[in-house]
Protein backbone atom coordinates (compact mmCIF):
# COMPACT_ATOMS: atom_id res chain seq x y z
CA UNK A 1 0.00 0.00 0.00
CA UNK A 2 2.84 2.40 0.83
CA UNK A 3 4.45 1.69 -2.54
CA UNK A 4 1.18 2.34 -4.36
CA UNK A 5 0.69 5.61 -2.46
CA UNK A 6 4.27 6.68 -3.27
CA UNK A 7 3.81 5.85 -6.97
CA UNK A 8 0.54 7.78 -7.07
CA UNK A 9 2.19 10.79 -5.44
CA UNK A 10 5.07 10.57 -7.91
CA UNK A 11 2.72 10.52 -10.88
CA UNK A 12 0.79 13.43 -9.41
CA UNK A 13 3.98 15.44 -9.02
CA UNK A 14 5.22 14.67 -12.53
CA UNK A 15 1.87 15.50 -14.10
CA UNK A 16 1.64 18.72 -12.11
CA UNK A 17 5.13 19.85 -13.11
CA UNK A 18 4.51 19.12 -16.80
CA UNK A 19 1.24 21.06 -16.74
CA UNK A 20 2.83 23.94 -14.79
CA UNK A 21 5.69 24.28 -17.30
CA UNK A 22 3.21 24.10 -20.21
CA UNK A 23 1.10 26.82 -18.59
CA UNK A 24 4.13 29.04 -17.90
CA UNK A 25 5.38 28.58 -21.47
CA UNK A 26 1.95 29.46 -22.87
CA UNK A 27 1.77 32.58 -20.72
CA UNK A 28 5.34 33.46 -21.75
CA UNK A 29 4.39 33.50 -25.44
CA UNK A 30 1.76 36.18 -24.79
CA UNK A 31 4.26 39.02 -24.33
CA UNK A 32 6.01 38.79 -27.72
CA UNK A 33 2.69 38.24 -29.53
CA UNK A 34 1.13 41.19 -27.72
CA UNK A 35 4.16 43.34 -28.55
CA UNK A 36 3.62 42.63 -32.24
CA UNK A 37 -0.02 43.70 -32.02
CA UNK A 38 0.83 46.83 -30.02
CA UNK A 39 3.47 47.77 -32.61
CA UNK A 40 0.68 47.45 -35.19
CA UNK A 41 -1.51 49.97 -33.35
CA UNK A 42 -3.33 48.01 -30.63
CA UNK A 43 -3.59 49.29 -27.09
CA UNK A 44 -2.36 46.89 -24.41
CA UNK A 45 -5.80 46.78 -22.76
CA UNK A 46 -7.45 45.89 -26.08
CA UNK A 47 -4.97 43.05 -26.57
CA UNK A 48 -5.74 41.61 -23.14
CA UNK A 49 -9.52 42.05 -23.47
CA UNK A 50 -9.63 40.29 -26.83
CA UNK A 51 -7.26 37.62 -25.56
CA UNK A 52 -9.40 36.64 -22.57
CA UNK A 53 -12.73 36.93 -24.42
CA UNK A 54 -11.50 34.72 -27.27
CA UNK A 55 -10.29 32.23 -24.67
CA UNK A 56 -13.68 32.32 -22.94
CA UNK A 57 -15.43 31.67 -26.26
CA UNK A 58 -13.11 28.72 -26.94
CA UNK A 59 -13.60 27.18 -23.48
CA UNK A 60 -17.33 27.77 -22.95
CA UNK A 61 -18.53 24.77 -25.04
CA UNK A 62 -16.13 22.48 -23.17
CA UNK A 63 -17.23 23.98 -19.85
CA UNK A 64 -20.90 23.34 -20.63
CA UNK A 65 -20.09 19.72 -21.51
CA UNK A 66 -18.13 19.30 -18.28
CA UNK A 67 -21.05 20.62 -16.23
CA UNK A 68 -23.33 17.88 -17.63
CA UNK A 69 -26.36 20.03 -16.85
CA UNK A 70 -25.43 20.48 -13.19
CA UNK A 71 -26.19 24.19 -13.02
CA UNK A 72 -26.45 23.98 -9.24
CA UNK A 73 -22.70 23.31 -9.17
CA UNK A 74 -22.20 26.53 -11.08
CA UNK A 75 -24.40 28.44 -8.65
CA UNK A 76 -22.57 27.07 -5.60
CA UNK A 77 -19.24 28.17 -7.02
CA UNK A 78 -20.39 31.52 -8.43
CA UNK A 79 -18.42 33.52 -5.85
CA UNK A 80 -15.22 31.60 -6.68
CA UNK A 81 -15.67 32.17 -10.43
CA UNK A 82 -16.37 35.88 -9.98
CA UNK A 83 -13.40 36.30 -7.62
CA UNK A 84 -11.17 34.46 -10.10
CA UNK A 85 -12.31 36.66 -12.99
CA UNK A 86 -12.10 39.93 -11.09
CA UNK A 87 -8.85 39.28 -9.21
CA UNK A 88 -6.80 36.73 -11.17
CA UNK A 89 -7.80 37.95 -14.65
CA UNK A 90 -9.09 41.54 -14.80
CA UNK A 91 -7.66 42.89 -11.54
CA UNK A 92 -4.12 41.78 -12.26
CA UNK A 93 -4.15 43.25 -15.77
CA UNK A 94 -5.72 46.57 -14.79
CA UNK A 95 -3.31 47.02 -11.88
CA UNK A 96 -0.33 46.19 -14.10
CA UNK A 97 -1.42 48.68 -16.78
CA UNK A 98 -1.74 51.42 -14.18
CA UNK A 99 1.64 50.50 -12.69
CA UNK A 100 3.58 50.69 -15.97
CA UNK A 101 1.91 54.04 -16.70
CA UNK A 102 3.73 55.41 -13.63
CA UNK A 103 7.00 53.44 -13.47
CA UNK A 104 9.48 51.40 -15.50
CA UNK A 105 8.16 48.14 -16.89
CA UNK A 106 11.00 46.11 -15.38
CA UNK A 107 10.35 47.41 -11.88
CA UNK A 108 6.60 46.76 -12.19
CA UNK A 109 7.26 43.22 -13.37
CA UNK A 110 9.73 42.60 -10.56
CA UNK A 111 7.14 43.61 -7.97
CA UNK A 112 4.36 41.59 -9.62
CA UNK A 113 6.51 38.46 -9.88
CA UNK A 114 7.11 38.41 -6.14
CA UNK A 115 3.68 36.73 -6.06
CA UNK A 116 5.21 33.34 -5.04
CA UNK A 117 6.53 34.95 -1.86
CA UNK A 118 3.05 36.36 -1.19
CA UNK A 119 1.59 32.87 -1.67
CA UNK A 120 4.05 31.45 0.86
CA UNK A 121 3.15 34.21 3.32
CA UNK A 122 -0.60 33.71 2.83
CA UNK A 123 -0.41 29.96 3.39
CA UNK A 124 1.71 30.51 6.48
CA UNK A 125 -0.58 33.15 8.02
CA UNK A 126 -3.93 31.77 6.88
CA UNK A 127 -3.38 28.00 6.96
CA UNK A 128 -0.37 27.71 9.31
CA UNK A 129 1.65 26.06 6.52
CA UNK A 130 5.09 27.20 7.62
CA UNK A 131 7.69 26.85 4.81
CA UNK A 132 10.72 24.71 5.54
CA UNK A 133 14.32 25.92 5.31
CA UNK A 134 14.76 24.25 1.90
CA UNK A 135 11.71 26.03 0.50
CA UNK A 136 12.87 29.41 1.81
CA UNK A 137 16.37 28.93 0.34
CA UNK A 138 14.94 27.93 -3.05
CA UNK A 139 12.59 30.92 -2.96
CA UNK A 140 15.50 33.26 -2.25
CA UNK A 141 17.50 31.90 -5.20
CA UNK A 142 14.47 32.20 -7.45
CA UNK A 143 13.89 35.82 -6.48
CA UNK A 144 17.58 36.69 -7.04
CA UNK A 145 17.35 35.05 -10.45
CA UNK A 146 14.22 37.06 -11.20
CA UNK A 147 16.02 40.32 -10.41
CA UNK A 148 18.72 39.39 -12.93
CA UNK A 149 16.32 38.24 -15.65
CA UNK A 150 14.03 41.28 -15.63
CA UNK A 151 15.56 44.27 -17.40
CA UNK A 152 16.13 47.05 -14.88
CA UNK A 153 18.64 49.01 -16.97
CA UNK A 154 16.23 51.94 -17.25
CA UNK A 155 16.59 52.66 -13.55
CA UNK A 156 14.75 52.06 -10.32
CA UNK A 157 12.81 55.28 -9.92
CA UNK A 158 9.09 54.90 -9.34
CA UNK A 159 6.20 56.90 -7.98
CA UNK A 160 4.41 55.87 -4.84
CA UNK A 161 1.21 55.34 -6.82
CA UNK A 162 3.10 53.12 -9.28
CA UNK A 163 4.38 50.94 -6.46
CA UNK A 164 0.86 50.61 -5.03
CA UNK A 165 -0.52 49.53 -8.42
CA UNK A 166 2.34 47.05 -8.91
CA UNK A 167 1.66 45.58 -5.47
CA UNK A 168 -2.00 45.26 -6.45
CA UNK A 169 -0.91 43.34 -9.55
CA UNK A 170 1.18 41.09 -7.32
CA UNK A 171 -1.86 40.41 -5.12
CA UNK A 172 -3.87 39.53 -8.21
CA UNK A 173 -1.16 37.15 -9.43
CA UNK A 174 -1.00 35.50 -6.00
CA UNK A 175 -4.81 35.22 -6.01
CA UNK A 176 -4.54 33.29 -9.28
CA UNK A 177 -2.64 30.49 -7.55
CA UNK A 178 -4.64 30.52 -4.32
CA UNK A 179 -8.01 30.52 -6.09
CA UNK A 180 -6.89 27.90 -8.62
CA UNK A 181 -6.24 25.51 -5.74
CA UNK A 182 -9.39 26.54 -3.86
CA UNK A 183 -12.53 24.44 -3.57
CA UNK A 184 -13.53 20.87 -2.87
CA UNK A 185 -12.50 19.52 -6.27
CA UNK A 186 -16.04 19.30 -7.65
CA UNK A 187 -15.77 22.33 -9.96
CA UNK A 188 -13.92 21.33 -13.16
CA UNK A 189 -10.92 23.50 -14.01
CA UNK A 190 -12.34 24.15 -17.47
CA UNK A 191 -15.48 25.65 -15.93
CA UNK A 192 -13.48 27.85 -13.54
CA UNK A 193 -11.24 29.05 -16.38
CA UNK A 194 -14.09 29.73 -18.82
CA UNK A 195 -16.23 31.54 -16.24
CA UNK A 196 -13.34 33.54 -14.86
CA UNK A 197 -12.13 34.58 -18.32
CA UNK A 198 -15.63 35.66 -19.33
CA UNK A 199 -16.05 37.71 -16.13
CA UNK A 200 -12.57 39.20 -16.49
CA UNK A 201 -13.01 40.04 -20.16
CA UNK A 202 -16.32 41.79 -19.57
CA UNK A 203 -14.76 43.71 -16.66
CA UNK A 204 -11.94 44.88 -18.95
CA UNK A 205 -14.44 46.02 -21.57
CA UNK A 206 -16.34 47.92 -18.89
CA UNK A 207 -13.10 49.53 -17.69
CA UNK A 208 -12.39 50.61 -21.26
CA UNK A 209 -15.91 51.96 -21.74
CA UNK A 210 -15.58 54.29 -18.74
CA UNK A 211 -12.06 55.37 -19.69
CA UNK A 212 -10.04 53.57 -17.02
CA UNK A 213 -7.92 51.96 -19.77
CA UNK A 214 -7.67 52.87 -23.48
CA UNK A 215 -9.24 50.38 -25.92
CA UNK A 216 -8.28 50.67 -29.58
CA UNK A 217 -7.30 48.10 -32.20
CA UNK A 218 -6.06 47.91 -35.78
CA UNK A 219 -6.36 45.56 -38.75
CA UNK A 220 -2.84 46.38 -39.98
CA UNK A 221 -0.49 43.42 -40.58
CA UNK A 222 1.63 42.37 -37.59
CA UNK A 223 5.38 42.37 -38.14
CA UNK A 224 7.75 40.03 -36.30
CA UNK A 225 11.48 39.51 -36.72
CA UNK A 226 11.49 37.44 -39.93
CA UNK A 227 7.87 37.39 -41.06
CA UNK A 228 4.60 39.33 -41.24
CA UNK A 229 1.15 37.92 -40.55
CA UNK A 230 -2.45 39.11 -40.63
CA UNK A 231 -3.71 40.63 -37.37
CA UNK A 232 -6.16 37.80 -36.62
CA UNK A 233 -3.45 35.12 -36.38
CA UNK A 234 -1.69 36.48 -33.24
CA UNK A 235 -5.13 37.31 -31.77
CA UNK A 236 -6.19 33.68 -32.26
CA UNK A 237 -2.92 32.40 -30.80
CA UNK A 238 -3.25 34.74 -27.81
CA UNK A 239 -6.78 33.54 -27.11
CA UNK A 240 -6.24 29.81 -27.60
CA UNK A 241 -2.64 29.13 -26.57
CA UNK A 242 -1.79 32.07 -24.29
CA UNK A 243 -5.09 32.16 -22.43
CA UNK A 244 -7.34 29.10 -22.88
CA UNK A 245 -4.56 26.51 -22.68
CA UNK A 246 -2.50 28.59 -20.24
CA UNK A 247 -5.30 29.06 -17.69
CA UNK A 248 -6.71 25.52 -17.89
CA UNK A 249 -3.30 23.86 -17.51
CA UNK A 250 -2.37 26.37 -14.78
CA UNK A 251 -5.47 25.51 -12.74
CA UNK A 252 -4.86 21.78 -13.20
CA UNK A 253 -1.19 22.15 -12.21
CA UNK A 254 -2.05 24.15 -9.09
CA UNK A 255 -4.59 21.55 -7.99
CA UNK A 256 -1.95 18.83 -8.36
CA UNK A 257 1.01 20.69 -6.85
CA UNK A 258 -0.62 23.11 -4.42
CA UNK A 259 -0.45 26.87 -4.86
CA UNK A 260 2.97 27.27 -3.21
CA UNK A 261 5.00 24.98 -5.49
CA UNK A 262 2.94 25.90 -8.57
CA UNK A 263 3.62 29.61 -8.03
CA UNK A 264 7.38 29.04 -8.10
CA UNK A 265 7.28 26.76 -11.14
CA UNK A 266 5.34 29.58 -12.84
CA UNK A 267 8.55 31.64 -12.77
CA UNK A 268 9.41 29.64 -15.89
CA UNK A 269 7.16 32.17 -17.62
CA UNK A 270 9.90 34.81 -17.56
CA UNK A 271 12.34 32.34 -19.13
CA UNK A 272 9.81 31.37 -21.81
CA UNK A 273 9.15 35.04 -22.49
CA UNK A 274 12.88 35.61 -23.03
CA UNK A 275 13.10 32.68 -25.46
CA UNK A 276 10.01 33.73 -27.44
CA UNK A 277 11.14 37.37 -27.54
CA UNK A 278 14.47 36.20 -28.97
CA UNK A 279 12.72 34.07 -31.60
CA UNK A 280 9.91 36.43 -32.62
CA UNK A 281 11.35 39.88 -31.92
CA UNK A 282 15.10 39.34 -32.19
CA UNK A 283 15.68 40.43 -28.59
CA UNK A 284 18.64 38.29 -27.57
CA UNK A 285 19.01 37.76 -23.79
CA UNK A 286 22.06 39.26 -22.12
CA UNK A 287 24.53 37.07 -20.17
CA UNK A 288 23.25 38.37 -16.83
CA UNK A 289 19.72 37.31 -17.84
CA UNK A 290 20.95 33.81 -18.67
CA UNK A 291 22.58 33.67 -15.23
CA UNK A 292 19.30 34.78 -13.68
CA UNK A 293 17.48 32.08 -15.62
CA UNK A 294 19.84 29.45 -14.25
CA UNK A 295 19.22 30.67 -10.69
CA UNK A 296 15.46 30.51 -11.23
CA UNK A 297 15.73 26.92 -12.43
CA UNK A 298 17.92 25.95 -9.47
CA UNK A 299 15.58 27.74 -7.08
CA UNK A 300 12.52 25.95 -8.45
CA UNK A 301 14.24 22.58 -8.12
CA UNK A 302 15.14 23.36 -4.50
CA UNK A 303 11.59 24.53 -3.71
CA UNK A 304 10.30 21.32 -5.24
CA UNK A 305 12.57 19.31 -2.94
CA UNK A 306 11.28 21.27 0.02
CA UNK A 307 7.65 20.73 -1.00
CA UNK A 308 8.09 16.97 -1.52
CA UNK A 309 9.60 16.50 1.92
CA UNK A 310 7.05 14.32 3.74
CA UNK A 311 7.32 16.56 6.78
CA UNK A 312 6.35 19.69 4.88
CA UNK A 313 4.45 18.62 1.77
CA UNK A 314 0.82 19.72 1.69
CA UNK A 315 -1.86 20.31 -0.87
CA UNK A 316 -3.71 23.47 0.07
CA UNK A 317 -7.40 23.67 -0.48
Amino acid sequence: MAIMTHDRAGRRLRSGLILAVLSASSFGLSGPLARGLMNAGWSSAAVVAVRVLVAAAVLLPFAVLRLRGDWELLRRNASLIVAYGMLAVAGTQLAYFNAVARMQVGVALLIEYTAPVAVVGWLWLRHRQRPGTTTVFGALLGMIGLVLVIDLRSGLSASGAGVVWALAAMVGAAAYFVLSAHGDGTLPGTVLAAGGLLVGGLALLAAGAVGIVPLHASTDPVVFQDFTVSWWLPVLALGTVCAAIAYVTGIAATRLLGSRLASFVALFEVLAALAFAWTLLGEAPRPVQLLGGALILIGVVIVRQGETDPDTAVIDR
